[in-house]
């Protein structure tokens, strides 16, 4: 390791995070051009492309500008040809950090070879997400068990109805489907409900705020005993259509399906059937199996779901607490101990 470790800034980034990052260790060194990123930024915006597309030669100028550190922070462009050419092009880089929680794929996606892998570690943002989304997970939740659709329709027609019983969500049992950071802050805020919360986990071992974690092969027949069904999965091969007509079939009639994880874990078309039927009782969205979701979606209109633009995760705290992880994780590289949320390449994710 040279003397200077240099990180170079991939993405959008204000100037107090900038020398957040620099004040970790005085071996650090950050360059952060703000020229190569013109777009107007949204919240949550961790690409920052111009408004066109970059021209070959603008590429080219921004590649050069990235390819002459140990660290990138950020996936170039926000896709996987540009965290493969950075590394192609870059021979001393040795560490990737991405903005994003579910940054598996872009590896995955990059086809790196062995060497490749061996050199540069990627890691991710998993985990800095958990609280906001598992306030969605319990909006989805309360959202069923209040009867949310009937009372929009009701109010809707202005119509003070007769009385309708709702379902407490104490004494209910919330099933998680991945018990990692995100399940477990579920875990936490549905036991406050007085939930009985169960997990779904790929290695079985107790994890706070759970009352039992099963394997995944327990899938179908947990989801019998289940009165929500809640999804925190990465996307992978491996997690493909989990959730798909058989495992939906099997679940207890009227149960309420909310997804943080990825849409692609969900059968979509089984989903809709089942909403349709009153099977699922109601469905709280936040991923979709193609994004954006396709304005010809039957999800827009069933009165029993609530569509959100893959955005549960973002609010104002986000980039901050990216840049946390980030500099724990730099001190890590500087003492040369383990770096947290590494990408397994094997798992996906």
């Amino acid at each position: 390791m040279s003397s200077k470790v240099r990180i170079t800034v991939a993405v959008p980034m204000s100037e107090a995070l900038v020398s957040q990052i620099e004040a970790v260790d005085p071996r650090v060194e950050v360059h952060y051009d703000p020229a190569h990123f013109p777009g107007p930024r949204r919240l949550g915006d961790h690409h920052g492309a111009p408004a066109q597309p970059r021209s070959d030669a603008e590429r080219d100028r921004f590649f050069e500008y990235l390819s002459h550190g140990e660290i990138v922070y950020g996936i170039p462009e926000l896709q996987a040809s540009g965290l493969r050419r950075i590394v192609e092009q870059d021979p001393r880089l040795r560490w990737v950090h991405a903005a994003q929680a579910g940054a598996g794929a872009f590896v995955t996606e990059a086809h790196l070879d062995a060497e490749q892998l061996a050199r540069v570690l990627v890691t991710t943002s998993a985990g800095v997400h958990a609280e906001p989304l598992a306030e969605f997970a319990m909006l989805g939740m309360l959202a069923g068990s209040q009867d949310l659709a009937r009372l929009r329709r009701q109010q809707a027609a202005h119509e003070w109805a007769d009385r309708h019983a709702t379902a407490q969500l104490r004494g209910a049992t919330c099933l998680v489907l991945g018990a990692g950071e995100i399940g477990a802050a579920i875990a936490s805020r549905a036991k406050a409900f007085g939930m009985r919360t169960v997990g779904i986990k790929r290695r079985i071992e107790p994890v706070a705020g759970f009352d039992d974690i099963l394997g995944v092969e327990a899938l179908t027949d947990a989801v019998r005993d289940a009165d929500y069904v809640v999804v925190t999965l990465p996307g992978t091969a491996h997690t493909e259509h989990l959730v798909d007509a058989r495992v939906i079939a099997a679940c207890k009639p009227g149960v309420v399906v909310v997804n943080v994880g990825r849409g692609s874990v969900i059968d979509e078309a089984a989903l809709v059937a089942a909403l349709r039927s009153g099977h699922v009782a109601s469905a709280a969205l936040d991923v979709f199996e193609r994004e954006p979701l396709e304005p010809a979606s039957p999800l827009w209109d069933l009165p029993n779901v609530i569509v959100s633009p893959h955005t549960a995760a973002l609010d104002v705290g986000e980039e901050q607490r990216v840049a946390d992880l980030f500099c724990d994780n730099l001190r890590r590289y500087l003492d040369g101990t383990p770096l947290r949320n590494v990408v397994d390449v094997q798992q996906g994710y």
